[in-house]
C-alpha cells in the first residue's frame, strides 16, 4: 500500500487544483448576487485562476527541478490553502478574482510537479496503472466540480467551497511528506522571471480582449489594444526564450512535431471538453429553475462518472496504443458529445445533456492520460519537469480561451430575444456545437500528423509497460 502513497499525494492534490476550476460554476449566481459582480467579472472569477495556472507551470516546473519536486508540491499545496481561506473571506469580486489569482500560483507550484512525481515514483507496469488513475482524476475532477459547487452552494454557502480546500490540504501534505521522495532535474534550472511575466502578460492580455470583445465589440479601440499587447508580449516571451541559457520553456521542442501537436491538442482538448460547462450551468440554473445542486448533477456528473470509470479500467491498456489512436478517438467522442448537447429547444430539460456528457468523459479519460505520457516520452529525462509543466500549460491556457470564446459566443446568441428559453437553448447548441467542432480539429491533426516520436536519450517512454514500442500506425 505504502508504494502508492505518491500516487495518493498527487492525485489528491491534483484533483482539488483541478476541481477549484470548475467548482465555481454553479456558484456563480450566489456570487453575483452576493458581491454585486458583472457577467465579465464571473468570467474573471473563472479565469484568473485558470490563467496564474497557464502562466505559472512553466516556471515552477524550472524551480521544482532545481529546488526539489516534492519541496515545491508542498510549499504550492499550503499557498494553496491560504488563498482558499483568501478567496471564503473575499467581500467583494475584485478581492476575489486577485484571491483567485493567488490560488493558482499555488496551484502551479503543484500542477508542476504531479507528471514528473510519478515518472520517477513509478516504472513499468506501476506506470501504466498510475498514469492511468491519474488521468481518471483529471478528467473526474474537472466535471466534479460543479457537483462539488452545487452541494456546498445550496446547503453552506459559497464560502464553502473554498473552505473545503483546507482539510484536503492538511490530507495532501500527510501523504506527501509520508510518501514521497525528493527528486531534482537537470542542473542550474532557475525561474525565468522575464520569461513568465511577458508568457503572462500575454496569456491575460489575449483572455481580456476576448471577454472585452464579446462585450463591447472586436473593433473597439480597448479590444484591440489588449489584442496587440498580447502579440507584443507574445514577441517578448519568444525572443526571451531563445536568448536565455535556461528557458522555462526550451522552444526548441517545438521544432519536434509531435510535441508540438500534443501542445496544440492539449489546448484545443481542454477547451472542448470543460469550457462550456459554465454555459450549460447558466442554463440549468437561470433559464430552467435548477438549484445548484440539481445543475451539477445534471451538468457534471455524467461526465465525472465516466472518465473516471473508463480511465481506471482502461489506464494500463491505453498506455500500450499508440498516441495517435487513444488522442485521435479521444477528441472524437469528446466531438460527438459535444454535438449531442447541442439539439436542444425550448422544451428540453437537463437529462437531455446526458448522452453527450457520457460522451465527452469517455473520450476525456483516453485523451488525458496518454497527452501527459506521450509528451514524456518527447523528451530526456531531464526535461520531464518542463513537459510536464508544459502539458498541464496548455490545457490551462485552453480552458481559460475557450471559457473567453464560448463566454462570447454565448451571450451574442442570447442577446435582444423575444423568448429568453428559447434563446438559452439556442445559445448553448450554438456553444457546444462550437467546441464540437473545435473538438474535431484536434482529432484530424492528430490522426493525420501524429507519429510515435524517436526515443530521446534517457526518455520516459509513454509505452514502457510494453517489452517492445507499438507500431506508429
Amino acid at each position: 500500500m505504502r508504494k502508492w502513497f505518491p500516487l495518493i499525494a498527487v492525485s489528491i492534490g491534483t484533483f482539488m487544483l483541478l476541481v477549484d476550476v470548475t467548482i465555481v460554476t454553479v456558484a456563480l449566481p450566489a456570487l453575483a448576487a452576493d458581491l454585486k459582480a458583472t457577467p465579465q467579472g464571473l468570467q474573471w472569477v473563472l479565469d484568473g485562476y485558470a490563467l496564474a495556472l497557464a502562466a505559472l507551470v512553466l516556471g515552477a516546473g524550472a524551480l521544482a527541478d532545481r529546488h526539489g519536486r516534492r519541496r515545491l508540491y508542498l510549499a504550492g499545496t499550503g499557498l494553496f490553502a491560504v488563498a482558499s481561506l483568501l478567496c471564503a473571506l473575499a467581500p467583494n469580486a475584485g478581492l476575489l478574482v486577485a484571491a483567485r489569482f493567488v490560488q493558482g500560483v499555488g496551484g502551479a507550484a503543484m500542477f508542476a510537479t504531479t507528471v514528473a512525481i510519478l515518472s520517477v515514483a513509478y516504472h513499468g507496469r506501476d506506470r501504466g496503472v498510475a498514469f492511468g488513475v491519474w488521468g481518471a482524476v483529471n478528467g473526474a475532477a474537472a466535471a466534479a466540480g460543479p457537483i462539488a459547487g452545487g452541494l456546498l452552494t445550496e446547503h453552506l454557502s459559497w464560502h464553502w467551497i473554498f473552505l473545503v480546500n483546507l482539510p484536503v490540504s492538511l490530507l495532501a501534505v500527510w501523504f506527501t511528506v509520508r510518501g514521497v521522495t525528493e527528486s531534482r532535474g537537470r542542473a542550474g534550472a532557475r525561474f525565468d522571471l522575464p520569461g513568465t511575466l511577458a508568457f503572462t502578460l500575454a496569456a491575460g492580455a489575449v483572455t481580456f480582449g476576448l471577454i472585452r470583445g464579446g462585450e463591447a465589440g472586436w473593433t473597439a479601440p480597448l479590444t484591440l489594444t489588449a489584442f496587440a499587447v498580447s502579440a507584443v508580449a507574445l514577441a517578448v516571451f519568444v525572443a526571451v526564450e531563445r536568448a536565455s541559457d535556461h528557458p522555462m520553456l526550451d522552444l526548441r521542442l517545438f521544432t519536434q512535431r509531435s510535441f508540438a501537436i500534443l501542445m496544440v491538442a492539449a489546448v484545443l482538448a481542454q477547451a472542448a471538453a470543460f469550457a462550456y460547462l459554465p454555459f450549460t450551468t447558466v442554463w440549468l440554473q437561470q433559464f430552467l429553475g435548477n438549484g445548484p445542486v440539481d445543475a451539477g448533477l445534471l451538468g457534471a456528473l455524467p461526465m465525472s462518472a465516466a472518465s473516471f470509470v473508463a480511465g481506471a479500467f482502461a489506464g494500463r491498456f491505453l498506455q500500450r496504443v499508440a498516441p495517435r489512436w487513444t488522442i485521435g478517438a479521444g477528441l472524437l467522442l469528446i466531438a460527438a458529445g459535444d454535438l449531442l448537447q447541442s439539439r436542444l429547444d425550448a422544451a428540453s430539460g437537463g437529462t437531455a445533456l446526458i448522452p453527450g456528457l457520457v460522451l465527452v468523459g469517455l473520450g476525456v479519460a483516453g485523451v488525458l492520460p496518454t497527452l501527459a505520457s506521450a509528451t514524456l516520452s518527447t523528451v530526456p529525462h531531464e526535461r520531464s519537469g518542463m513537459a510536464g509543466g508544459a502539458v498541464n500549460t496548455f490545457r490551462q491556457l485552453g480552458f481559460a480561451l475557450g471559457v473567453a470564446v464560448f463566454g462570447a459566443v454565448f451571450s451574442d446568441r442570447l442577446t435582444g430575444a423575444a423568448d429568453p428559453r428559447a434563446a438559452a437553448a439556442d445559445a448553448v447548441n450554438t456553444t457546444v456545437t462550437v467546441a464540437g467542432l473545435t473538438a474535431l480539429a484536434a482529432a484530424a491533426l492528430v490522426l493525420l500528423f501524429l507519429r510515435r516520436p524517436a526515443p530521446a536519450p534517457h526518455a520516459v517512454r509513454a509505452d514502457e509497460p510494453a517489452q517492445e514500442p507499438a507500431a506508429a500506425r
